[in-house]
């Protein structure tokens, strides 16, 4: 078996000014640039105006109306023991929901009651299931560890509030039986 050979390249030739000249690849030199290219870098030089956001919360659109609620934050957990230790044991997590006028709602769910909404949500809107978060996953091993139980507790937040943020979910009988039993 033959070493392999490798290419060694030789320093490009310096111009006659004493620096070294820029060697350009072939596939670079025969590269033709199309006209729509020409006229997006033609464009670029007019950037347009900054994105900006617009409050529609008090606009009368019925999109609008069945948002209330400006957020979720799930404050802690509450680990509820069993009769006897890691048997019958379970998690509950404390929510706030805080509203669009003003007061905070607060709430009180077990993981099983989240995977319900989930379950029923995916029911009752089965069009909009790609704007409907996963819930995170279940473990058996760690399900009471304080590290598993902050990765829950990011992921449970993102999923309330994505519902509760989506003006198709958000004025759902099945989101007012979570919330409100």
């Amino acid at each position: 078996m033959e070493p392999a050979k490798s290419e060694t390249r030789e320093p490009s030739p310096p111009s006659p000014d004493g620096s070294s000249v820029a060697v350009v690849p072939p596939y670079w030199q025969q590269h033709q640039r199309s006209a729509s290219y020409r006229s997006t870098c033609s464009a670029d030089n007019n950037r347009p105006a900054p994105i900006g956001l617009e409050d529609h919360t008090h606009d009368g659109s019925d999109h609008c109306k069945a948002l209330w609620a400006k957020g979720v934050t799930i404050d802690d957990y509450v680990v509820v023991s069993g009769t006897a230790p890691a048997i019958g044991a379970y998690v509950v997590w404390n929510c706030t929901v805080q509203t669009l006028d003003g007061g905070p709602m607060k709430i009180r769910k077990r993981y099983s009651e989240f995977e319900e909404l989930h379950a029923k949500l995916l029911q009752t809107f089965p069009h909009a299931a790609g704007s409907l978060p996963q819930l995170p996953p279940k473990s058996v091993i760690s399900r009471f560890r304080p590290r598993f139980l902050e990765k829950r507790k990011q992921g449970l937040s993102y999923f309330l509030n994505c519902v509760l943020l989506n003006p198709e979910f958000a004025g759902a009988p099945v989101l007012k039986d979570f919330l409100f039993p």
